[in-house]
Formats: structure tokens, sequence, C-alpha cells
């Protein structure tokens, strides 16, 4: 199974950088043994559009550019779906069993263009809370962790 994060902007150095590449690495680690290859993830610079719909559109449009064919696409959007971990666990577990990347997409300070989000598999949200993109990476890298070691039988998540 392949992971892609793509997401708008940069990590700069610093902790969320460390800590990000941390959990990716962990995943990787405890998700090689179920078939997890890799979690590439792909940044796209930010539009420099005047207007926020224009923005919108061009990262839109970066973004769906770095999709592979036949991938499960989904986006991080305050407006989504709580998911509780055990269930994002079996759902990429179901994933992997389908033989489909996985592409995880996190949109920048505007949000995404209709023509992108309308046509993604799911939307997941971490809450009603807007949080910086720096820190849904970071969570979302924890979660992919937490989830390969609930499938795993790891004792780091506690039910």
């Amino acid at each position: 199974m392949r992971i892609v994060i793509a997401a708008v902007g940069r990590l700069k150095s610093g902790p969320e950088t460390e800590l990000a590449e941390r959990y990716r690495k962990r995943a990787e680690q405890t998700g090689r043994s179920l078939g997890l290859r890799t979690i590439d993830i792909v940044e796209i610079r930010e539009s420099r559009a005047d207007a926020a719909d224009k923005r919108m559109l061009e990262e839109s449009i970066a973004l769906a550019n770095i999709i592979p064919e036949g991938a499960v696409t989904v986006t991080l959007d305050e407006r989504g779906e709580d998911m509780p971990s055990v269930e994002f666990a079996n759902q990429l577990q179901q994933w992997r069993a389908d033989n489909k990347p996985v592409v995880f997409i996190i949109g920048g300070a505007d949000g995404l263009a209709p023509s992108l989000r309308d046509k993604v598999a799911r939307t997941l949200s971490f809450g009603a809370a807007t949080w910086p993109h720096q820190m849904v990476r970071v969570m979302l890298l924890e979660q992919i962790y937490r989830a390969m070691t609930v499938l795993a039988g790891h004792p780091y998540h506690r039910a």
C-alpha cells in the first residue's frame, strides 16, 4: 500500500517538521509487516494569485495533477466527518485490501476548489476547530501511525 500526503505549503525546519518526520518513520516501520510500502509527502507551492478563488483553483489543479490513477482521495477539512481511530485503521486496512493507493489532501489557507473537493472519496475532520496546516499534517501522520499499531496489535493505542 502506498500513502501520499499532498499538502499546499511547505513545512519549514523546526519542531513541526521533526514531529511529522518522527510519525512518518514510525508508521512506515510498523506498517511494513502490514503491506505499507511508503508514505510520500508532496508539497505544493502556495499560489500567489490575488483572488482567493483563483488561489484555490491553482492549488487544486496542482494537487489533482499528483494524484495517481485509481487512488482513493481523502481531504481533510473542518466540515468533514469525525472518524474514530479504530475506524480509521479499519478503513486503511480495507483500502490496502483493495490494493489502492491513498492520497490525503491538505489544501491551502483558502481551501480547495469545488472541482477537486467534489471528486474526493471522503472528507475527514480532526474536529470543528480550525487547525494550522502544519498541525494537520502532524495529526494525520500520528493517526496513520496509530492505525498501523492498531492493525499490528501493538499497545500504542489503548481503547
